[in-house]
């Protein structure tokens, strides 16, 4: 990064409230990656009105960087990736204003956050006293392919006593993707937006330059596993000077072996990852895939990224470092910086 750019943490798990905020800082105005916030889950040993207290926070630093962005990024309709414009706890509309490059509503999509987009959508159209119907279409006639089919390292991993289990969930997870298809298929879609007070594009897929950064979103990733019942995200990477930024959003380690060959592939020079979720081990959260994403990580590790900000859901479990622990020595090991976002509030590294 040179003198004009800076990569600012806006919030972050390990800071109180569930978030993956930053900002970058442009020549020409900020870039605001995902910017949601929501109060830590029940079990977290914090009292509720704190919790309480922390969300808003969260949302009041939100709100001072989206005064200065021109381009806010969604990645995907979780309100801790994004917050809707009736949110009690918002002073100003944080969209106004903005080029917005939104995930997909269309397809690759669960259908929670199917719904959530259009509300989403809706609420920004009724502020400039429009309807959401002004923007809907009839579904093309596409083949949309398996993205599962294309994770050749994940498929083909032997995971020993664990492969008949394996074989079952993957196989039910073929025919909840064929459920999701005809909810893509059968009803109507929404096209991109391009009102007077704001601009919205999907993400997938792009390449833009803004300034003098160039920002690309890669094509869905699970949100967590194959066949992750949670969805799909959009992964960024902005390039900004001499500097490579990576943003996961939610892999949840990562866990699919793939993406962490992608990952490490792109050399990025700083790394915001989303850890494991180990507050959900080992109910909803097994073993296997906790192996898997510390497995993943020391790869990336092991091709030597300047700045590794590991944050998000790993930070909801208060005892994460025990199940890291092989993580954190392998950084250091490797002379990798591994921080949290309570670590560092903004780097810069030259």
């Amino acid at each position: 990064m040179d003198n004009h750019s800076r990569l600012h943490i806006v919030w972050c798990d390990s800071l109180g409230a569930k978030s993956f905020s930053f900002a970058i800082e442009t020549r020409k105005g900020y870039i605001l990656i995902d910017p949601g916030a929501a109060a830590l889950q029940p079990s977290y040993p914090l009292d509720p009105d704190t919790k309480r207290e922390l969300r808003r926070r969260a949302v009041r630093e939100i709100e001072k960087y989206a005064r200065r962005s021109k381009i806010v990024i969604i990645t995907h309709y979780h309100y801790d990736h994004h917050i809707l414009p009736s949110d009690k706890d918002l002073g100003h509309n944080i969209y106004m204003g903005k080029k917005l490059f939104v995930k997909n509503p269309n397809i690759y999509i669960n259908k929670s956050q199917w719904k959530r987009a259009r509300l989403f959508l809706s609420e920004l159209l009724a502020m400039i006293g429009e309807n959401i119907g002004k923007y809907q279409e009839s579904p093309p006639d596409i083949e949309l392919p398996n993205p599962t089919e294309t994770l050749d390292h994940a498929l083909s991993k032997d995971f020993g006593d664990y492969n008949i289990r394996r074989k079952e969930l993957l196989e039910k997870g073929k025919e909840w993707f064929r459920r999701l298809m005809r909810l893509w298929l059968g009803n109507k879609w929404l096209r991109e937006i391009q009102a007077d007070h704001f601009e919205i594009y999907w993400a997938e897929g792009r390449i833009i330059k803004h300034s003098d950064a160039v920002i690309r979103f890669l094509e869905p990733w699970y949100h967590g596993i194959e066949y992750d019942r949670t969805g799909w995200i959009v992964p960024v990477i902005i390039d900004i000077g001499n500097k490579r930024i990576f943003y996961t959003s939610d892999v949840m380690g990562p866990i699919i072996e793939d993406y962490a060959y992608y990952i490490a592939d792109s050399k990025p020079d700083i790394l915001l990852l989303d850890g494991p979720p180990t507050y959900l081990y080992p109910f909803m959260f097994n073993k296997i895939n906790l192996n898997r994403a510390i497995e993943n990580i020391l790869y990336i590790i092991d091709q030597r990224p300047g700045l590794i900000i590991y944050d998000h859901h790993l930070l909801r479990d208060p005892n994460w470092k025990k199940y890291v622990e092989k993580v954190v020595e392998y950084a250091d090991k490797k002379k990798v910086l591994l921080r949290t976002c309570h670590d560092i509030k903004t780097c810069s590294p030259r």
